[in-house]
């Protein structure tokens, strides 16, 4: 047994979907270190426009822990949680530099942007706008903030371009 099994490092968390906030708070009470990295956006709201906080990673935190058995069953437990994100061997730490590179970019007022919301052929719907309710498959990203979703009818795709966040990615289930 190697003599680092009990150092402290960055884990990533999966949450349930929108319970960030929920599982950082959880794991602060319980003391534990925990990092919720947030950005500024556009609020969509159709009565009002206005800069709000959102997730970086949505679905995602960072916990720092040692893993020891009753630390991890404390985080796994923790309301919203869901699992460590790991392979067949467990949890998988991420560089502290990583965490550090996030932490710095998040706290600066400079704009963030991710790009990997939705890689190709990821099943999605419409949440908004004139196509609301329509499901297809991501095609790929255009210009600023839009993104080509491709439609089945009738054994033919039909191509619509629509905003990014009026389109969200249907969960996959099963094997």
């Amino acid at each position: 047994m190697k003599s680092d099994v009990l150092v402290r490092k960055w884990y990533v968390l999966h949450t349930k979907s929108r319970f960030e906030n929920v599982v950082r708070e959880g794991l602060s009470k319980k003391s534990l270190e925990v990092f919720l990295p947030k950005i500024q956006v556009q609020s969509r709201r159709r009565d009002r426009r206005r800069v709000i906080r959102v997730p970086l990673f949505p679905g995602y935190v960072f916990v720092k822990t040692d893993l020891n058995p009753y630390e991890h069953l404390e985080i796994v437990k923790t309301v919203g949680a869901v699992r460590l994100i790991g392979n067949k061997l467990g949890p998988v730490p991420v560089p502290e530099e990583t965490v550090t590179s996030l932490q710095i970019m998040v706290n600066t007022d400079q704009p963030v942007s991710t790009g990997n919301r939705f890689k190709k052929g990821d099943r999605v719907m419409v949440v908004r706008g004139p196509f609301t309710g329509v499901t297809g498959v991501f095609v790929r990203y255009r210009r600023q903030g839009r993104v080509v979703v491709n439609i089945e009818a009738l054994g033919q795709y039909a191509a619509v371009d629509v905003e990014e966040d009026d389109v969200e990615k249907i969960p996959h289930f099963g094997g």
